[in-house]
């Protein structure tokens, strides 16, 4: 039987957030949470995205100089980085200056109030400043403590973490590339955006064990950790086969036909996962003997006769185009897709009725973004707020952090 206790106070009780910081907006399931945003570039503030467009508050605090990628161009939309622009929606924007003794008081006030606070600076470098997680604790316990690191707070703690790096250091890029040819990093930084992802499910879970003792706590993810998570099955094959993975180019270690293929005028990628697949597979090209052929005929034999099996499919592919085949296969209930760039992936998305594209703003300065690819029945995400300008909500935010200053003050005494 779990024991009930009282919650933590929510932010609205503890800090009033002004109604010009919030929206009416706001109702998904984290409405009435304030989140200080003492992130920059990617990883946090991909998670402090997710919170604000699940209905939190998000009060993102900038230096003088700004969060760099506001300057990481081109590409950009009138004048300001994509990249920016696509991490950085439902956040309203203070400048402050730690160096600066009002200005870090006022940052103390913002983390003494919050319900989440989350950071990437190295780890420890925010002790200095009075922001790091004992401090806040000290004053603020139902808080939610989120810490991002490169490479964790211990052994790890004095380097820099960039997604890059941990790619190549993790063992990623060792796995992506041709197999004769050199390692390769993702296209995507995809390790910055799974930590931003893991340091969401731990402030969620965090939130629960508070709402059930009224506890906060710290958290502390780094993208090492999550990089040898997220590879899985691959790091499954060293740690409990003792077997080290080796780059196979867009062949899968385990699964065949699990890669493109080329059809007439270009390459389709095809699965067949299990044998059933592989039978409808061969049904739908015209050769179903091969299904019952004994070299192909189960998934650890087609791995071994791959060599054998590859040019028989890429014969029957050589037929028709790639969009031919996408219409056929799929109707066979097989999994297959062409290789789009991204415009086609967008396009995609629209013709499968999953409107990808959110207009975020009013107006001429509404900016189109990628829509938040959870869905709730009952709370969905919202929208509120184009990302912000730098500094663009310093009025606001000062006068009201000013007053929490001066009410603490007050309550000292």
């Amino acid at each position: 039987m779990v024991t009930m206790t009282t919650s933590a106070p929510s932010s609205t009780q503890r800090g009033a957030v002004p109604s010009d910081l919030t929206s009416a907006a706001a109702t998904g399931p984290l409405a009435g949470l304030l989140v200080a945003d003492f992130s920059r570039v990617l990883a946090g503030p991909y998670a402090t995205q997710m919170l604000g467009d699940l209905g939190a508050t998000v009060i993102k605090v900038e230096s003088p100089i700004g969060d760099e990628t506001r300057g990481w161009a081109p590409p950009e939309r009138d004048g300001v980085s994509t990249y920016f622009l696509g991490i950085n929606r439902n956040k309203q924007d203070v400048v402050l200056d730690f160096a600066d003794a009002d200005d870090r008081a006022l940052a103390q006030s913002l983390a003494r109030t919050a319900d989440i606070v989350i950071e990437n600076f190295k780890p420890g470098g925010l002790a200095k400043f009075g922001l790091d997680y004992d401090t806040v604790h000290a004053t603020n316990p139902g808080a939610i403590y989120a810490s991002i690191s490169g490479f964790g707070s211990a052994g790890g703690a004095s380097l820099p973490g960039y997604d890059l790096i941990v790619q190549a250091a993790s063992g990623l890029m060792s796995l992506t590339g041709d197999p004769d040819g050199q390692a390769y990093r993702s296209g995507v930084s995809v390790f910055d955006v799974m930590t931003g992802m893991q340091a969401t499910i731990g402030i969620l879970a965090a939130l629960n064990h508070r709402t059930l003792t009224g506890e906060g706590q710290h958290i502390e993810v780094n993208l090492l950790s999550t990089a040898l998570s997220a590879m899985a099955n691959h790091s499954s094959t060293f740690v409990a086969g003792g077997i080290v993975p080796f780059r196979m180019g867009n062949a899968h270690p385990s699964l065949f036909p699990y890669e493109p293929l080329p059809a007439s005028d270009g390459e389709i990628v095809i699965v067949a996962a299990n044998d059933a697949q592989f039978r409808r597979l061969s049904a739908a090209l015209g050769v179903p003997e091969l299904a019952d052929d004994p070299r192909f005929a189960a998934t650890e034999d087609r791995n071994h006769h791959r060599a054998e099996l590859r040019p028989l499919l890429v014969e029957r592919l050589a037929g028709r185009t790639v969009a031919e085949w996408f219409d056929l296969l799929t109707a066979a209930g097989i999994a297959c897709g062409p290789i789009n760039t991204i415009d086609g992936g967008i396009a995609l998305a629209e013709h499968l009725g999953l409107d990808p594209v959110v207009l975020v703003g009013e107006g001429d300065t509404a900016v189109p973004m990628v829509r938040n690819p959870i869905g709730f029945s009952l709370t969905p995400a919202s929208y509120r707020s184009a990302p912000p300008a730098l500094g663009a909500d310093d009025d606001a935010v000062r006068g009201w952090l000013r007053g929490l200053s001066t009410d603490s003050a007050e309550g000292e005494a």
